[in-house]
């Protein structure tokens, strides 16, 4: 990869409320036009839900390290973050500036004076600045505050809606058929207005890497709004609401812009990739089955193929993804809780028709996946054939 590279990882960004995911009410339009400019992955998958995780496995081979440390100063790599937790993992090898992130009790009064104005204003400089071969900018003011200024959540809230919440903090709440259905469309429109003040920050980064830049941005963990029975931060088994994540990856000679790439996929495959559009060798048959696959052939002749399952496992719970199926097997004391949910896919977008009880010959297959992975097998859990039904759909 001749080109630079500009990584922005974005913590709390869940792909289907994002419009160049199918929302049709979200304005991001800096990231739908990043969108036809490069190739968007539908069908990227986390294997669990610690961002620190997730950010080793896209970045761990682009970054330099104690053990890897740049041959030069053209691989020199600049990270901006406002996540403290993200700074000081990144080890002396990469210069890192960390924005102080005050939690404010009310919104912004003008945009400048939001969080995420601060992180990617720190952002554009240093892209700007042409000193770094890699910019990484981190994001993970999502999860702590929601600052945009009232005209941002007030775009989303129609004249006869009761206004939405108020105050800049972000929700952590259970959701059940007793809680007012005006709270949770409320909060959902806040989260609206903080996604566009998003974009428009983002949009002033991009325009700095306008030209000569390869260009990820990615989402490390979703955020629940409410879909199944939590809103906000708190804790919830992997549904695609925390596990679906969005990417795009624009070449900087613009090859396959505006393209959709519908297979499964984890950050470790687009990490590969990575590497290998920087013109790395990757072992095309890594000896850990959840290593990354390079999915760099796409950029050449469309020629990859995606997984036919990616398996999550996290503390409250194990998924198991397939093209056709989504599994997912809370961790709870109550044996009613702990029971099998099975999503269609991709017809069953949001995850809201259990069909566990019509599909018993899916559940039992995906099942015994899914408790390898509990146990710790991870070989099963990544190589065991998926049995009879798991492989096509209903």
């Amino acid at each position: 990869m001749s080109s630079r590279l500009l990584v922005v990882t974005i913590d709390r960004l869940p792909a289907w409320i994002l419009p160049a995911y199918g929302s049709t009410w979200v304005s991001m339009p800096a990231l739908d036009d990043l969108a036809g400019r490069g190739i968007v992955f539908d069908g990227l998958v986390a294997t669990g839900t610690d961002p620190r995780e997730t950010i080793a496995a896209l970045l761990d081979g682009v970054l330099p390290n104690a053990a890897r440390p740049p041959a030069t100063a053209r691989h020199s790599v600049s990270l901006v973050t406002d996540e403290p937790m993200v700074a000081e993992a990144a080890g002396p090898e990469i210069e890192t500036r960390c924005i102080e992130l005050p939690v404010p009790a009310a919104t912004a009064d003008e945009e400048e004076g939001t969080a995420l104005t601060r992180l990617f204003d720190a952002a554009a400089e240093a892209v700007a600045s042409g000193s770094h071969r890699v910019v990484w900018c981190h994001a993970g003011s999502l999860g702590r505050t929601w600052d945009a200024p009232e005209d941002f959540r007030a775009a989303y809230v129609d004249p006869d809606d009761p206004s939405p919440p108020a105050g800049a903090a972000v929700p952590d709440m259970a959701v059940s058929a007793a809680t007012d259905p005006d709270l949770v469309v409320g909060i959902r429109q806040v989260f609206a207005g903080q996604l566009t003040l998003l974009d428009r920050r983002l949009s002033r980064l991009l325009e700095n890497a306008a030209t000569g830049w390869t260009i990820l941005v990615v989402g490390v963990r979703g955020l629940p709004l409410g879909l199944h029975g939590r809103l906000g931060v708190g804790p919830l088994p992997p549904y695609g609401e925390l596990i679906r994540l969005p990417a795009i990856l624009v070449d900087a000679a613009g090859r396959m812009a505006g393209q959709r790439f519908g297979g499964l996929a984890t950050p470790a495959d687009l990490g590969a990739t990575l590497v290998e559009l920087s013109g790395a060798a990757v072992d095309e048959r890594p000896a850990v089955p959840a290593a990354g696959r390079s999915l760099a052939g796409l950029f050449r002749s469309w020629s990859a193929v995606g997984r036919d399952r990616v398996v999550a496992a996290t503390p409250e719970g194990v998924a198991v993804v397939t093209p056709h199926w989504h599994l997912t097997l809370p961790i709870a004391a109550d044996e009613a809780e702990a029971r099998p949910r099975l999503f269609t896919k991709p017809d069953d977008y949001f995850e809201l028709c259990d069909v566990a009880n019509r599909c018993p010959d899916v559940v039992d297959a995906l099942r015994g996946i899914a408790e390898a992975a509990a146990a710790g097998d991870v070989e099963r859990a990544w190589l065991a054939p998926l049995g009879h039904g798991a492989e096509g759909s209903s």
